[in-house]
């Protein structure tokens, strides 16, 4: 919630009027509204009625347990971020608080610093929460043809349905493999002449002497081998849409009869005088950069201005996230279909290896590597030795897991690393999660925050993690809650 000035809000809930001036004194040079009261019931009054953008919260109120307001808070699915603060020495008291919804906590005393990067970082979480529940409101897994949720692909998928109903000309540009025409003919069905034919001519896949024919047709023995009458895709396209792919691959002198053709609606056949009039809308499509083909001469500038009307860029495969993977279970359900397999998912090594893969050839790639699967592979889940070159030799990246690779939830903040091949590789989990933790941090500059969000947990999860990592003995780094543990075991077997 934002208040009329458009800062964002912080209500304190704070029963010691001397702590709660400090705190405001802190938080005086941070550009929010800070709302102060000393009672949870106040509190919740506030949080009920006035919901703020973050909450810092002090667990011992004198009418109320702080956490029964956090978990009012959950319960009721306000939207706010909860920061707790609590007394030296209630650790535990702050990490029950976290396991209730809690964002992070502050143990008393704290300096200015650390409460202004708390809540500096507390409100971009919830800036972000916003913006993600705005996503999902308006994000769509699937498009016409297209597979995948990513945020490149919305866009995608808003231009094409902006651009549909429209007859002006649509340019496609992207790497090969990103689905070029799938988009194009998305284009097509969605627009009003979705029920008019779709003719698509690649540029690059016919002979240049045939090219012209190909476009606008041809009369009986114009040319060596014309042996009747033909129409072109000009004539074929008339009503629909005429698809041009690689468009620079497109014969200059070719060009300037198409430009022609684009601003006139008007064409002749190859050895016909008889000019023809169509209806047709075009989309083209091309995998180099049309601008600079234009600067280097081998594309007309002034067609190009005509055609780029309404650009989309198709992102690359590596660009679009967790699309990968819904677009490998789709592959592997079809083709397991059609190859009579019992194929169905891939296990959490493989999809980490699907994830990790910068896929040069986009879907293109994926689509053929799915298909090898199926056919030299029988089973109901896709294993790393089914892989052929080149992912039988990708080495996972933790960063890039998908949450299908992620391990129990009694350790779900631990990142998952790759698999152990054999009893000796495998490592007790804490040595696991310290290595990835700490490898976060130095990635991230020493910026905690910052390497709990790639992370996936809470700031102060690292806090405490590396605080019982400190605290343990000087012979080993084991956790110190390992360590309790073990004396809690060692005396309740002595009593």
């Amino acid at each position: 919630m934002m208040k009329a000035s458009g800062k964002p809000t912080v209500l304190l809930i704070e029963d010691t009027m001397s702590l709660a001036r400090l705190y405001e004194q802190y938080l005086s040079t941070v550009d929010v509204d800070i709302r102060t009261v000393e009672t949870g019931r106040e509190g919740l009054d506030v949080i009920n009625n006035d919901p703020p953008d973050l909450v810092l919260l002090d667990i011992s109120l004198p009418d109320i347990n702080g956490l029964d307001i956090l978990r009012h808070i959950n319960e009721e699915a306000i939207q706010t971020t909860v920061v707790v603060i609590t007394a030296n020495g209630s650790i535990n008291v702050a990490v029950e608080a976290m396991r209730d919804g809690a964002y992070d906590f502050l143990v008393k005393p704290f300096n200015a610093e650390r409460l202004r990067v708390t809540v500096k970082n507390g409100l971009e979480r919830r800036a972000l929460a916003v913006l993600v529940d705005q996503y999902k409101e308006t994000a769509r897994g699937a498009f016409d043809a297209f597979i995948g949720g990513s945020p490149a692909m919305q866009a995608v998928y808003k231009t094409i349905e902006a651009a549909a109903h429209s007859k002006a000309t649509v340019f496609i540009e992207g790497e090969s493999g990103t689905g070029k025409e799938l988009c194009a003919v998305a284009v097509h069905r969605q627009s009003t002449r979705g029920k008019g034919p779709f003719i698509a001519i690649n540029c690059g896949a016919i002979p240049r002497e045939l090219m012209e024919s190909e476009i606008f047709g041809h009369r009986k023995g114009s040319f060596t081998g014309a042996h009747e009458d033909r129409d072109g895709a000009a004539s074929l396209a008339d009503g629909g849409t005429l698809f041009l792919d690689e468009i620079c691959e497109l014969d200059l002198d070719l060009q300037t009869k198409l430009l022609r053709f684009i601003q006139t609606g008007t064409y002749q056949r190859v050895g016909d005088p008889i000019a023809r009039k169509v209806d047709v809308r075009f989309v083209c499509a091309t995998n180099r950069d049309a601008m600079k083909e234009v600067e280097q001469g081998r594309f007309r500038e002034d067609l190009y201005y005509r055609l780029h009307v309404i650009p989309i860029t198709m992102p690359p495969l590596r660009d679009r996230g967790g699309d990968v993977l819904e677009i490998a279970r789709r592959f592997l359900v079809d083709y397991a279909q059609e190859e009579g397999r019992a194929f169905h998912s891939f296990d959490a090594h493989t999809a980490m290896i699907l994830s990790s893969y910068s896929w040069p050839g986009n879907v293109r790639q994926l689509q053929n590597i799915i298909r090898n699967i199926v056919v030299l592979n029988d089973g109901e889940m896709v294993t790393p030795d089914m892989l052929p070159a080149p992912l039988s030799t990708v080495q996972p990246i933790p960063s890039q897991m998908p949450i299908a690779a992620t391990v129990d939830k009694t350790v779900q903040d631990t990142p998952v690393q790759a698999l152990p091949r054999s009893k000796n590789e495998i490592r007790e989990l804490w040595e696991v999660e310290k290595e990835t933790i700490e490898n976060a941090i130095e990635i991230c500059g020493g910026n905690i925050p910052q390497a709990a969000g790639y992370l996936g947990i809470a700031p102060s999860t690292i806090y405490r993690k590396r605080a019982t990592w400190q605290s343990s003995d000087g012979e080993t780094d084991a956790p110190l809650e390992q360590n309790q543990d073990a004396g809690l075991r060692s005396r309740a077997s002595n009593g």
